[in-house]
């Protein structure tokens, strides 16, 4: 009796020392209902009441839902490479060639074979490379922050290190689309002299046209989109051939949507990041001096479909770890992991256009 007593008591005790912690601290105030989270109540408490694995699992996912929701515009990446789960750190690509664009004859007369084909083929191998971040933020600023209303700092310094493994993740990306190494000669030009679109006497609009007919000659299908670096953009739109084709339809400045539908494209992203070069003292456009005409699968939810690229990204990345204290530090630490790497599907789907400006 005595025994089942004092279970109720602990349990209570438990209860009450849980509700503190959730209470007071910062991350879990982020998931409050009054936050916009939808978990709450004793079976949140529950949920965190023991720091095991078993807790882990409960607190991790709400930390990282708020993560993975994050969106950052000026990163433009993924439009070549879209992201895709996997469940393993390493295979091999599945890679693409123009078999998988063509359309085949598939009529079969009575007592006729069926036909076969095949889609898709084991590439290189891949293997994801993890970043991994913390947050920090001092007590101090904390308290200053909770005397603001509506100023989250768990979530700002979680948006701040989670941009920092994206803005990694888009270098990645801009180094394997823009090694002319990886193209033919028949998919890579460098413009120079009067075809840079730079010059006046330059026709954008035409050279688009001709590279996507390389393409479409080559794997039977059009490009759908087209990165651009903030200098090829600032080229093409001031170009007195594209001014040209909008003075009478339009006053306002030439858009990355206008130029995506004059040249029929789904979508025209600008590269406008940049980084800190170390060596140099510089700030440097990731994208440098170039464009990347390509088809690729903006809506794929894996990577069995014929696409120029693919980012692999580790299933339920990136991923937010526990909170903890850092007492030496005085401060809340929030880890962040992120493991993907950007592939090479089918480069035969794109073109590389180097120094348009």
């Amino acid at each position: 009796m005595r025994s089942q007593q004092f279970q109720r008591v602990f349990l209570a005790v438990a209860i009450a020392a849980i509700g503190l912690v959730t209470a007071t601290h910062p991350a879990f105030a982020a998931m409050s209902p009054a936050a916009g989270h939808g978990l709450g109540g004793l079976g949140m408490l529950f949920g965190i009441g023991q720091l095991s694995p078993a807790g882990a699992r409960v607190i991790d996912p709400i930390i990282t839902e708020v993560v993975q929701g994050y969106r950052f515009p000026n990163l433009v990446g993924s439009v070549l490479f879209p992201e895709v789960p996997v469940s393993t750190r390493g295979g091999q690509v599945i890679q693409f060639g123009p078999e998988a664009f063509r359309r085949y004859n598939a009529r079969r007369a009575p007592g006729a074979a069926t036909k076969r084909v095949d889609f898709g083929y084991l590439g290189d191998k891949f293997a994801l490379v993890q970043d991994a971040l913390e947050g920090k933020v001092p007590f101090e600023v904390m308290e200053d922050a909770q005397r603001v209303p509506h100023i989250n700092l768990a979530q700002v310094y979680l948006r701040g290190t989670v941009n920092i493994l994206k803005k990694s993740l888009e270098a990645d990306q801009a180094a394997l689309a823009l090694d002319p190494n990886n193209y033919d000669a028949n998919h890579k030009v460098a413009l120079a002299g009067t075809s840079k679109w730079s010059d006046p006497s330059s026709n954008p609009t035409q050279d688009i046209d001709d590279y996507k007919e390389t393409v479409r000659t080559g794997i039977g299908v059009r490009p759908n989109v087209l990165v651009m670096s903030a200098q090829a953009y600032k080229a093409a739109r001031t170009n007195p051939n594209i001014v040209d084709r909008f003075k009478y339809t339009s006053k306002e400045s030439i858009t990355a949507d206008m130029l995506a539908q004059l040249w029929d494209l789904d979508k025209v992203a600008i590269g406008d990041d940049i980084y800190w070069d170390d060596s140099t003292g510089q700030m440097v456009d990731v994208w440098g001096n170039n464009a990347v005409l390509a088809y690729s699968a903006l809506a794929a939810s894996s990577n069995q479909e014929p696409s120029y690229g693919y980012t692999y990204r580790m299933i339920g990345h990136p991923m937010a770890e526990i909170p903890y204290q850092d007492r030496n530090a005085r401060s809340w630490i929030y880890p962040v992991n992120y493991e993907r790497v950007p592939v090479n599907s089918a480069f035969s789907a794109g073109f590389l256009i180097q120094t348009p400006a």
